[in-house]
C-alpha cells in the first residue's frame, strides 16, 4: 500500500509497464529506445547508448517533453511506456506520423510547443536557480511514484538539498482549505509539529490556509517538510509564500513537474496534488468543503491504496463538510499526530490509550465508589437508604462510609452521614445522563 519504495527496494524499482529498473522490453535501453537508438533535441544528442551520456539523453528528452505534455497527460505517458521517450520525441520533432490517441487538431497544438521547447536551456536555468532534474532510473527517483502509471511524472524539478527518495520512504501529507478557519490553521500546525518531532516530512502544496499551516508547524519544530507546486520551483507561488517557499527550500524541499519558470493554472493544481498523494504514505485532510481540492488529493491517496484521514470539525461547518463526507466513507477520523503515526508507521508506533484526568475516586475499591455514589448531594441520609442505593448490606456499608469518612469523602451527622464539600463534585462527576 504505502510502501512501494520499501517493496521494491532501493536497487530494483520496478517500472510501470513491467520492464527491468533500467530497460525496456526485448534489450532496449531505457524508456524503450534500442541499443545505440538515438535522436536529437535542439541539435543534441539525446542518447548513443553508451552509459552516462545515454543517461544525460534520456534526461534533456524528459526536459524536453515536460514542455510538450501537460502534467498527468496519460495518453503521453502511453506513448512513453509503449514506444520509448526518444521516439516520441523523434515523432514530435521531425514531423513524423501523429502518434494514437489524439486528434489531428491536438497533434499540430503539440506540434506547436515542440516547436518552441529549449530543454538544454531550462537545465541550464535550473542550474543557474539550484534546481536539479530526477526523473526515473535516478537513484533520487521515489519508487511510489511509479504507482501512478501512465500518469507519473516524466520527472521532477527539485529545490534543497535532501534526497526526495529517502524523505518520501516516510512522509505524511497534509492538505486542506485554502481559506480555513483559525481551527484548521491551528490543527494543522499541530500535525505537523507533532509529526515532525516524531521524525516524519511533512509533505503539502505550498498553498495559503492548512497548506501553509502545516509548513510552517515542521519547519517551527525544527522539522522537514517538501512543498509541491503547480509552476516552476524557481517561481514560487502564490506571491505571498515566497519568504515561506525559499524557507522551505533552505530546510526542506520545493518540488515540481512544471519546467522553469512556467506558470500555474487551476488545471494544474488539481494534477499537482496526485503527485501530493503518490510520494506519501497517507493523506490528512484539515477543513475542505465539499468542492475543495484537498478532496481530490485524498481521493488520489484511496486510489492509490494509501490511508486516508481527516481531522473532524464542527457538524454545522461548510469548511469542514467535506471532511465529514470522507469520514463517512473509508477516510479515518485523526486528532493529533500520534494517531496519524498509528496508521502510516511501522508495527509497534501505536498512539497512546486515551483516558481522562486521574482523580482521588479512581483509587477506591469499587465497593467503597458505589457506596459514595449513593450518597444524596444536598442531604444526609440513613444508613439503610444508602446500602439499599448501593445495592449492598447496612453492615458493608458502614464500614465503606467509616473508610470514606477517613478519606474525607463524608462525615456523620447524627445517624445519618452526607457529603462533604470537596466530595460533592467528584461524585456529580460520575452521575452521567443516560
Amino acid at each position: 500500500m504505502s510502501g512501494g519504495e520499501t517493496r521494491r527496494g532501493a536497487g530494483a524499482r520496478e517500472r510501470p509497464d513491467g520492464a527491468a529498473p533500467g530497460g525496456g522490453p526485448d534489450g532496449a535501453g531505457p524508456d524503450g529506445a534500442g541499443p545505440g537508438g538515438g535522436g536529437v533535441v535542439d541539435g543534441a544528442d539525446i542518447g548513443d547508448g553508451q552509459g552516462g551520456r545515454d543517461r544525460d539523453g534520456e534526461r534533456l528528452a524528459r526536459v524536453f517533453l515536460g514542455r510538450v505534455l501537460e502534467p498527468g497527460d496519460e495518453v503521453g505517458g502511453q506513448w512513453v511506456r509503449r514506444r520509448g521517450v526518444r521516439e516520441v520525441v523523434r515523432r514530435l520533432r521531425e514531423d513524423g506520423e501523429p502518434l494514437p490517441g489524439v486528434t489531428a487538431r491536438r497533434w499540430a497544438g503539440l506540434r506547436a510547443r515542440a516547436e518552441r521547447a529549449e530543454p538544454e536551456r531550462d537545465l541550464a536555468v535550473a542550474r543557474e536557480a539550484g534546481v536539479r532534474y530526477v526523473c526515473p532510473g535516478d537513484a533520487e527517483w521515489p519508487g511510489t511514484l511509479d504507482d501512478l502509471g501512465d500518469a507519473r511524472p516524466l520527472g521532477l524539478w527539485v529545490r534543497g538539498r535532501p534526497s526526495l527518495r529517502m524523505w518520501a520512504l516516510r512522509s505524511v501529507a497534509v492538505v486542506g482549505a485554502r481559506a480555513c478557519t483559525e481551527y484548521g490553521a491551528h490543527m494543522a500546525a499541530t500535525l505537523a509539529a507533532g509529526l515532525a518531532e516524531q521524525g516524519w516530512v511533512v509533505v503539502s502544496g505550498g498553498a495559503y490556509g492548512v497548506d501553509g499551516a502545516a509548513h510552517r508547524g515542521a519547519l517551527g519544530a525544527g522539522g522537514a517538510t517538501v512543498a509541491v507546486l503547480a509552476c516552476g520551483v524557481d517561481r514560487p507561488y502564490p506571491r505571498g509564500h515566497t519568504t515561506l517557499i525559499n524557507r522551505i527550500a533552505e530546510q526542506g524541499l520545493v518540488v515540481g513537474e512544471l519546467p522553469p519558470g512556467d506558470h500555474p493554472t487551476p488545471t494544474r493544481f488539481i494534477l499537482r496534488n496526485r503527485v501530493i498523494a503518490a510520494l506519501t504514505r497517507g493523506t490528512v485532510v484539515v477543513e475542505a468543503a465539499y468542492r475543495s481540492g484537498a478532496l481530490v488529493t485524498a481521493r488520489a491517496a484511496q486510489r492509490l491504496g494509501r490511508h486516508t484521514m481527516g481531522v473532524p470539525g464542527p457538524a454545522t461547518s461548510g469548511l469542514s463538510a467535506g471532511v465529514h463526507e470522507l469520514l463517512r466513507a473509508e477516510a479515518v477520523l485523526v486528532t493529533d499526530a500520534a494517531e496519524i503515526v498509528e496508521l502510516v508507521g511501522d508495527m509497534g508506533e501505536l498512539a497512546p490509550e486515551r483516558r481522562g484526568p486521574a482523580l482521588p475516586r479512581d483509587l477506591l475499591e469499587p465497593a467503597a465508589r458505589r457506596v459514595l455514589a449513593a450518597l444524596p448531594a444536598r442531604r444526609s441520609a440513613a444508613v439503610d437508604e444508602v446500602a439499599r442505593e448501593a445495592w449492598t448490606t447496612p453492615d458493608d456499608a458502614i464500614a465503606r462510609l467509616y473508610e470514606l469518612r477517613a478519606l474525607g469523602y463524608v462525615e456523620r451527622h447524627g445517624d445519618g452521614w452526607k457529603l462533604t464539600r470537596q466530595a460533592v463534585v467528584s461524585v456529580r462527576g460520575d452521575r452521567r445522563p443516560c
